[in-house]
């Protein structure tokens, strides 16, 4: 057991006996990190870092015991799920205990509307069950097959649904959280209504979600639809008008700029070389009234699946959102991303223009503010640290947000500020910093 010397892990493992832990180098190196690698700058900043001891715990009170055990040794603790996550939220930065949660796979119920479950139920699997009733999650990451419903509150904002939904931390799409905290006296608290921001998207800094009541959406037979286009900003106009148009029901809109069709493999009959496509997914009810808008827009629809010839198989969502970057770099690995809100075609389009094939545009459709916005994870061709920096500079400097995902620091992502409420509730919750350390700017400033 190559653990840190820091801490008597004899003792520690001792008053943990009864719990599936892990030491072995090699399971522990998988279970401390994540795809960070995306990153070219955080590679090289996270590669080495690992956990001294992986703990899976099946009930809540075995993640109380995990939290005591910390606070009693002031062993750091970082909690994680799939580790689908691709900046390092889940990676831990200073050793210690690494807490897994995908044991924690219970459905507590299911209603009209809501759910209550575990974190470490796996999404996928949630909506195979909840379809059954009429219900689906209302958003997903590409990672949805893997991916776990803790893990994506914890460490994701937005996914497949996000065209109607908007991102997570929008009121309504999380309604209430139990968490573990790590005082000296660890208890299990519940937040509802707005203060479950206190640990949405917080990479696991303010408490250990146990479980958590998540709304659904009606559940619609979703088709898989490729359409293709001769000029890039008519694929981005024809996505815009999908995302305004209220009575098309969707669940993606995913617009790719040539050359990015050309890194989908799988995918390459139905988007030949030159043209920028459209990667869609429409509730079938709705195809007729869609298929109108595509002719308005010049668009050839080249692929089309029934949701039950889309159940099976590889969906197109694993061709979208950071599954684009992923097939992009298992072809070349030099590329890298950005994360972008351009907010305005406009905008897209001057970006598009200036930047060409080094920022290749790849844009997802969301909700934001009651209307459908472009943003972006473009791939980027990247050179050095000073002209990515440059390309994100000259991003913001012309009205487009970026959420850098060249960080782990929660704050320096897309918060770009420090939120005072969640610090005070660190405070109260964690006040050794036990948790996920280093992660969060405000702590280390305060």
């Amino acid at each position: 057991m190559t653990t840190s010397k820091r801490f008597d892990w004899d003792a520690i493992c001792s008053e943990l006996a009864g719990m599936e832990m892990i030491t072995e180098p090699t399971q522990l190196a998988k279970l401390s990190l994540d795809y960070y690698h995306f990153s070219p700058i955080l590679q090289p900043l996270l590669e080495d870092k690992r956990g001294d001891l992986a703990v899976r715990p099946i009930t809540e009170a075995e993640v109380l015991k995990v939290a005591q055990v910390c606070v009693k040794y002031k062993v750091p603790l970082t909690v994680r799920g799939e580790g689908t996550g691709n900046y390092g939220q889940c990676i831990p930065l200073q050793g210690g205990v690494i807490l897994d949660t995908t044991k924690m796979q219970d459905i507590r119920w299911i209603k009209p509307g809501l759910a209550c479950v575990e974190p470490g139920v796996k999404m996928a699997a949630f909506d195979k069950k909840s379809r059954e009733l009429g219900w689906e999650l209302r958003m997903a990451p590409s990672t949805y097959r893997t991916a776990t419903i803790g893990g994506f509150i914890g460490g994701g904002s937005v996914g497949m649904g996000s065209i109607t939904y908007g991102q997570l931390r929008d009121r309504g799409n999380l309604h209430a959280v139990r968490v573990v905290t790590l005082e000296d006296e660890p208890k299990i608290i519940e937040l509802r209504g707005d203060e479950v921001q206190n640990v949405n998207h917080a990479y696991g800094t303010n408490g250990i979600i146990t479980e958590l009541e998540i709304p659904l959406s009606p559940a619609y037979p979703w088709a898989e639809v490729i359409v293709i286009f001769d000029n890039f900003m008519t694929a981005a106009r024809f996505g815009q008008a999908l995302g305004d148009a209220d009575g098309l029901v969707k669940k993606l809109i995913s617009i790719h700029a040539s050359p990015i069709p050309t890194y989908f493999t799988a995918l390459k009959s139905y988007s030949p070389e030159g043209k920028h496509c459209a990667l869609l997914m429409i509730a079938e009810s709705c195809l007729e009234p869609f298929q109108e808008l595509v002719g308005e827009y010049g668009g050839e629809i080249t692929y089309y699946k029934t949701a039950q010839e889309a159940s099976k198989g590889t969906s197109l969502l694993e061709f979208t959102w950071n599954h684009t970057t992923l097939h992009a770099r298992s072809i070349d690995p030099t590329l890298t991303y950005l994360q972008t809100f351009f907010f305005t075609l406009e905008r897209v389009e001057q970006m598009y223009n200036y930047f060409g094939d080094e920022v290749m545009i790849h844009l997802e459709f969301l909700r934001g503010h009651g209307k459908a916005i472009p943003a972006g994870l473009q791939l980027v061709r990247y050179t050095t640290a000073e002209r990515l920096n440059e390309i994100i500079e000259y991003h913001e400097k012309h009205g487009a947000l970026i959420a850098n995902p060249h960080t782990y620091i929660l704050e320096d992502g897309g918060r770009k500020t420090i939120d005072v409420e969640q610090l005070k509730f660190k405070e109260r919750v964690d006040p050794y910093g036990l948790m996920n350390p280093g992660k969060m700017r405000a702590w280390l400033e305060r």
